[in-house]
Parts: C-alpha cells; sequence; structure tokens
C-alpha cells in the first residue's frame, strides 16, 4: 500500500512539474523576453498577464499550489535518493545529480523572486519594466537570477526525460536516448531566451 501510494506521488510530482509548472515556466520566459523588443513591449505583456480574468484563482490553483506540491515532494526525493554517481559514473547518473541539485536552487530562486516581485505588488508596487531593471542594477542580482533561471530551466528540461520515462513514453533506450537530445535542446532554446530576457533589463 505505502509502495503504490509512493508510485502514485512520484508519477504526480513529475506530471505537475509538466504540467501547469513547466507551461507557466515557458509562457513566463516568453513574457520576459518582450524586454528584448522594448520596455513598452514588456509592459504591455506583463499588462497582460495581469489583467487575466480570475487571475488570483489561476495564480493559487494552477501555480502556486501545484509548485509548492512539487517542491515538497521533491525535497523529499533530493533528502532521500541513493546517488550512485561515485560508484557507477555515467551521464544519466549525473543528471540524476544535477536534477536534485537544481531543484534545491530552483526552490530558493523562485521563492526570492516572488518576494521582489508579486508579494511587492500586493503591497502597491508595480510589476513593470522598471522594477526589474532596479533588480538588476546590482551586479549581484544579474548573477543571482542568471544561476537560477538556467538552474530551473535545466531541472525543466531533465526533467521532461524523467517524465517520459515515469509514464512509460520512453521505454526502449532508442527513445530514451532520443529524449535526451530532445531536452538538452529544449534547455539551449530556453536558456538562450532566459539569459537574453535577463540582460535587457540591465
Amino acid at each position: 500500500m505505502a509502495r503504490n501510494r509512493e508510485f502514485f506521488y512520484r508519477r504526480l510530482h513529475s506530471l505537475l512539474g509538466v504540467i501547469p509548472v513547466g507551461i507557466f515556466l515557458v509562457q513566463h520566459l516568453v513574457v520576459n523576453h518582450f524586454a528584448t523588443k522594448s520596455p513598452e513591449a514588456f509592459n504591455e505583456a506583463a499588462h497582460f498577464m495581469e489583467s487575466l480574468p480570475f487571475r488570483y484563482l489561476l495564480e493559487t490553483f494552477i501555480i502556486f499550489i501545484p509548485i509548492l506540491f512539487h517542491a515538497i515532494y521533491g525535497l523529499y526525493i533530493a533528502f532521500t535518493a541513493r546517488n550512485n554517481v561515485s560508484k557507477y559514473s555515467f551521464f544519466r547518473n549525473w543528471m540524476f545529480i544535477l536534477q536534485r541539485i537544481t531543484g534545491v536552487i530552483t526552490l530558493i530562486f523562485i521563492t526570492w523572486h516572488v518576494w521582489e516581485t508579486r508579494i511587492a505588488a500586493a503591497f502597491g508596487a508595480e510589476v513593470n519594466y522598471d522594477m526589474m531593471a532596479n533588480i538588476f542594477a546590482s551586479p549581484f542580482m544579474i548573477g543571482f537570477y542568471l544561476v537560477g533561471v538556467i538552474s530551473t530551466i535545466f531541472h525543466f528540461a531533465n526533467g521532461l526525460w524523467s517524465f517520459g520515462v515515469s509514464w512509460g513514453l520512453t521505454v526502449s533506450p532508442r527513445s530514451q536516448q532520443i529524449s535526451t537530445y530532445v531536452t538538452l535542446g529544449i534547455f539551449v532554446a530556453l536558456t538562450i531566451v532566459g539569459v537574453r530576457a535577463i540582460f535587457a533589463f540591465v
């Protein structure tokens, strides 16, 4: 019974990491990338997202609750999983280790980012280009965001590989190899989008 429950939680954790959390990540990166066009373009995109109907309900049930479950159960996995890198030392085991490390970094980064933006907005601050430009006026924050964004994108892209295995979509070694190339491509593409967006505010 306990094994079945853990199997269910792990599959739910994997699913939520892709839908809806992963979709939200991609959407967030796309909105931020509008800053590469102009401050006005970013402000319009951010305003559009903030003016969505039922925004608070959507944020609570489609974003925050799934992220909270994914984060809490992810920490449980990170600190109870057996790491075999020192014994086997092959590519997929290193991906396993990096997935756990970037998961912790991602949690710290998202918590800080939500505090700097969403919580500040709740107290009357306006989430716009000027807010982000002020954040990135500090070289430390540029470095912090670079590490946080790249870690988050890696965690999502590598999590897609695990999702395919967990849900029986990539069972054969060949399909898993193809999935590795695809997810690495997704990581590179989204990293370019994320890094360009950061430097658009600098």
